[in-house]
C-alpha cells in the first residue's frame, strides 16, 4: 500500500510568516521520506466541520507550485479541486503548466465542489447539485480534450469554447491522471467509472468502503470498463504513532478490498515532524501490505 500527505491545516504556530517554511518542510519529509503523493484541499475557507472559516488556507494550485520547486518525486494534486471555482479550460491550463514545471508529477483530483459558504461569501456562482454535476462531467471532457492532439471547439450544455489550445502540453503521456473525489453511489462513482483513473473515498468504515467499491465495480460492468484499470484510494485521519499494530493491522483490510494508497493528514503543531516520524516508522511495514 502506497501512503500519501494531505495538508489540510494551516493554523501553525508563527503563520503566516511560517507557513513557506513549514509546508515545504513537510512536502521534503515526505518526498525523501519515500511517500507517493501530497496533495492539498481546494477551498478559499477553511472547512467549518475542522475548524472556523476564517481560519488560515492558502489558494492550492499556487502552494503546489511552490511544493513542486521544493520536491523531486511527490505527485502533486489537490485532493479535490471543485469544478465551480475554474473555468475548465483554465484549470486544464493550469494542471498543464504544473505538470510541466514539475516535470511530470501532477495529477487533476476533481469533484462537484460543496462548501456553499465561501461561494456566497466571494460572489462565486454557486449552482444547483444536477447542475454541478453536469459541469464536473464537461470539464473533464475539456480538460481532455485540452490535452490531446484535438485544439478544435467544445460544444456543451455548459460551456463552449472556440478553441482548445494547451501549449505547451503536459509532459505525462497520454495525459495527467485524473482522480475524483467522494462517495456519491449514482453519479459520483459513475464519473469515476467513465472516466477516472482513481477514486476517493473516506475511510469511515470497512463495511462502507466495501459496499461503495462494490458499487463502482457495477458501474464500470455497464461501462464494460476494466475495474482494475481504477486506482482504490482513500483517506484516513492520521493513525497514533504509539499504535502502529493496530493501524497497519487495519490497512491490511482496507488493502484486502482492493485500496492502494492511503492519504494521511500530518496533525498540527509539527507536521513536517510527523510526517518525518511516520515514513520512518509506519512507511516500510505499509509498502509490504
Amino acid at each position: 500500500m502506497k501512503l500519501a500527505i494531505h495538508f489540510p491545516n494551516f493554523t501553525l504556530p508563527g503563520e503566516p510568516a511560517s507557513l513557506a517554511r513549514i509546508l515545504a518542510a513537510t512536502a521534503k519529509a515526505a518526498d525523501e521520506g519515500g511517500c507517493e503523493t501530497m496533495t492539498l484541499m481546494d477551498h478559499w475557507f477553511q472547512m467549518e466541520q475542522r475548524a472556523p472559516a476564517t481560519d488560515p488556507m492558502l489558494e492550492g494550485y499556487t502552494s503546489l507550485g511552490f511544493i513542486a520547486g521544493q520536491t523531486k518525486n511527490l505527485k502533486l494534486g489537490l485532493l479535490v479541486t471543485g469544478v465551480t471555482y475554474r473555468y475548465p479550460a483554465l484549470l486544464a491550463k493550469i494542471v498543464a503548466t504544473l505538470d510541466v514545471l514539475s516535470e511530470g508529477r501532477a495529477f487533476l483530483g476533481i469533484g462537484a465542489a460543496w462548501y456553499e459558504k465561501e461561494h456566497l461569501a466571494l460572489g462565486v456562482p454557486y449552482p444547483p447539485i444536477g447542475q454541478r454535476f453536469g459541469m464536473l462531467e464537461e470539464a473533464i471532457q475539456i480538460c481532455e480534450q485540452m490535452w490531446s492532439d484535438d485544439e478544435g471547439p467544445f460544444e456543451g450544455k455548459h460551456y463552449q469554447l472556440a478553441e482548445t489550445i494547451c501549449r505547451p502540453r503536459p509532459i505525462q503521456t497520454p495525459r495527467p491522471p485524473i482522480l475524483i473525489g467522494g462517495s456519491g453511489e449514482q453519479k459520483t462513482l459513475r464519473l469515476v467509472a467513465q472516466y477516472a483513473d482513481a477514486c476517493n473515498l473516506f475511510g469511515t468504515d470497512l463495511e462502507t468502503v466495501a459496499h461503495k467499491l462494490k458499487v463502482l465495480d457495477e458501474h464500470c460492468a455497464k461501462l464494460d470498463r476494466d475495474p482494475a484499470s481504477i486506482q482504490r484510494t482513500m483517506i484516513a485521519g492520521p493513525p497514533d504513532l504509539a499504535d502502529i499494530d493496530g493501524f497497519l493491522k487495519s490497512m491490511e483490510q482496507y488493502a484486502a478490498l482492493g485500496i492502494s494508497q492511503i492519504w494521511i493528514a500530518p496533525p498540527a503543531p509539527d507536521p513536517a515532524g510527523y510526517v518525518s516520524e511516520l515514513t520512518e516508522k509506519v512507511l516500510p511495514r505499509l509498502a509490504q501490505i
